[in-house]
């Protein structure tokens, strides 16, 4: 088997935090979302890390710094949105260049996902599988790919692409299995459909190939959104404090999910729902419900529902 994570989206809807870096390489809850999936994937299974040239210098550091062999970041040389493969594109593209003839463990980079992903791979019974997660909310399911279930066998008898009108709150969350056999026909596919991933399981299923269903009760999250973030966090941190490596926290009040990243600095504040990333220094403020990314200063300003790009600087007089 060989894990194949993407990670190439330009993720505008959580601009200004990602500018400049990859949304898999955000942190969340003390540690990078990319982390969090790596640390759950087997030792024995290979990794490619897909992404694309606008995103290359924010891969290469954090290849670096991870202490494992078979890990390794391919490029697509584009550098916007209208130039790329297309998610299924991307993914055909490295099955054909190089040869690939093994079973595919298939994961999103910027998703969350709170069950043992070596659960997940017992479940593997040679057909396609995939993660399916109960978001509750048929408003919500209209952004992600949804699931029908046969009732008697627990498999997926329809998949729709972010439908307008959900029959099913069940939902797809970017992590499936693709068996061998079936990777001639996700190439041909994605000649036709580059973006639409989600789109082979309908394929699969219209050629009558049976597709199983991982559910799970745990934790997932797809990162898409500033409100999708500090959600996550919310629940990933609780009602506590983080601190990063460091990091100063004084003479201030928290209430809520707080993260003080490493080499930052708080003092006189009053925090709720707050992450700081790395290298801030915080004095004076009321903040809540606020993402500040690295290197920013903040004196004597209240904040709220606001994300604030690398290197802010807000001082009131």
């Amino acid at each position: 088997m060989h894990a194949f994570i993407l990670a190439g989206g330009f993720a505008t809807r959580l601009w200004p935090l990602t500018e400049k870096r990859a949304k898999p390489l955000l942190p969340l809850a003390g540690k990078l979302i990319i982390d969090h999936i790596l640390e759950q994937i087997p030792e024995d299974i290979p990794i490619t890390v897909s992404t694309n040239a606008a995103l290359k210098e924010g891969f290469v550091e954090w290849e670096k710094g991870i202490d494992r062999k078979n890990l390794k970041v391919v490029v697509e040389e584009t550098k916007s949105d209208d130039q790329k493969l297309g998610a299924l594109g991307a993914i055909a593209e490295w099955i054909s260049r190089n040869k690939i003839e093994d079973d595919i463990l298939l994961l999103t980079g910027d998703n969350y996902f709170g069950f043992r992903i070596r659960n997940f791979l017992k479940d593997f019974k040679r057909n396609t599988i995939l993660a399916a997660f109960d978001i509750k909310e048929k408003e919500q399911a209209k952004s992600f790919g949804t699931v029908i279930l046969d009732k008697k066998t627990n498999k997926i008898k329809a998949f729709e692409e972010k439908p307008k009108n959900p029959k099913t709150t069940l939902v797809s969350t970017g992590c499936s299995i693709l068996p061998k056999e079936i990777l001639p026909i996700l190439t041909k596919f994605a000649k036709e459909h580059p973006d639409n991933v989600g789109g082979i399981f309908e394929e699969l299923l219209r050629q009558g190939l049976e597709v199983d269903c991982f559910t799970f009760k745990e934790p997932w999250f797809d990162i898409g959104s500033f409100s999708a973030y500090l959600d996550a966090t919310k629940t990933l941190v609780g009602n506590q404090i983080l601190l990063g490596e460091n990091a100063v926290y004084e003479s201030s009040t928290c209430t809520g999910s707080v993260i003080v990243g490493s080499n930052s600095r708080v003092s006189h504040c009053t925090l709720k729902n707050v992450v700081l990333f790395d290298n801030c220094s915080v004095e004076d403020c009321v903040l809540e419900d606020c993402i500040v990314d690295n290197k920013s200063i903040l004196r004597g300003v209240d904040l709220s529902g606001k994300m604030l790009r690398e290197g802010t600087v807000l001082m009131r007089e």
